[in-house]
């Protein structure tokens, strides 16, 4: 039993649609949509002359395009991610980019291997669509981890703002000249929106929920209160800032203790397969005498199903909530 170099093929193909579609996605937004620029989009956009209201609806565009398609049966599964991701293509576009990547990989199975048509194209499709969900998926896990970093900063400028006697709003504005992207635009978007009548409660509360993220609520609730009530809005969202680091340093404590527990689940699941692995290069005739009896295939099945479901357990043992 060896391993069969179609599978790296396979490997490879599928690693080089996931660089083009990142590739196609820089050519047609350019580098101002890359998270890595000291200057935020809106910054960009208004320096280039844009009018503030052109730039409103088109931040505004991108952030709520994936709200809307939950009526489309497979996209709605996708729509979640790709909004808290804010994806600039359209749910069209996205849909038009699995199609075209599954046809990129066809051709390429076309070139690289001889297998089946049927399978090909099966195989294809899978790339594609697949593609698309883990580059959708990677890109909204980064956005929220850097929005989560940035938050409590953020906070402290606009504390200090309306501690010098700015209205919130204006803290707001400021506060997002400051921040880098993804949460300098949203925040600079939401004081745009406020300056033209927008209740900057709701706004807030609507910038929560598309991330749903708890520490937004926790702002978003401070300022809707603080707005009903009154209040003194700068001490309320300090002790926010130290909640929020405090909440940042328990869970980066647990992390690290379940970091040893993680890695020994990881060897734990993945050394099965490792060892199998290199016995089949060790040996390759090493398993000739049963894997043409009846019960090989059934077993196989039982061991792959027992380490699916010791991976499932193993997270939730040291997925601890914060």
């Amino acid at each position: 039993m060896s391993i069969d170099p179609i599978l790296i093929i396979y490997v490879l193909i599928f690693a080089g649609i996931l660089l083009l579609v990142e590739a196609i996605y820089l050519m047609v937004f350019g580098r101002s949509i890359s998270l890595n620029s000291r200057m935020n989009r809106r910054l960009e956009k208004l320096d280039a002359k844009q009018s503030r209201i052109d730039v409103i609806e088109s931040l505004r565009k991108e952030a709520t395009q994936h709200e809307r398609t939950t009526a489309i049966p497979f996209y709605s599964l996708l729509a979640e991610k790709a909004s808290k991701a804010q994806i600039a293509f359209s749910p069209v576009m996205l849909i038009v980019m699995m199609m075209v990547l599954s046809g990129a990989a066809f051709l390429a199975l076309s070139v690289m291997t001889e297998a089946a048509t049927g399978l090909r194209a099966a195989l294809a499709s899978i790339m594609g669509v697949g593609a698309i969900w883990f580059w959708v998926s990677s890109k909204a896990k980064k956005r929220l981890t850097m929005i989560e970093d940035q938050l409590p900063d953020a906070i402290d400028l606009i504390v200090r703002g309306l501690r010098v006697g700015h209205p919130f709003s204006h803290a707001l504005a400021a506060a997002a000249r400051e921040i880098p992207d993804p949460l300098g635009t949203e925040l600079g978007l939401i004081a745009d929106e406020a300056t033209y009548g927008r209740d900057l409660g709701e706004a807030l509360m609507a910038f929560a929920q598309r991330m749903d993220m708890q520490d937004l609520r926790f702002l978003a609730v401070a300022v809707s209160i603080q707005q009903q009530s009154g209040g003194n809005l700068a001490d309320i969202l300090d002790g926010l800032s130290k909640v929020v680091r405090a909440r940042f340093k328990l869970f980066r404590k647990v992390r690290a203790i379940t970091a040893e527990a993680k890695w020994s689940g990881m060897f734990l699941s993945a050394f099965p397969i490792l060892a199998m692995l290199m016995i089949s290069l060790i040996k390759p005739d090493y398993y000739d005498d049963v894997k043409e009896t009846a019960l090989f295939i059934p077993v196989a099945i039982v061991v792959f199903a027992l380490l699916a479901v010791n991976v499932i357990y193993m997270r939730k043992m040291v997925d601890i909530k914060v």
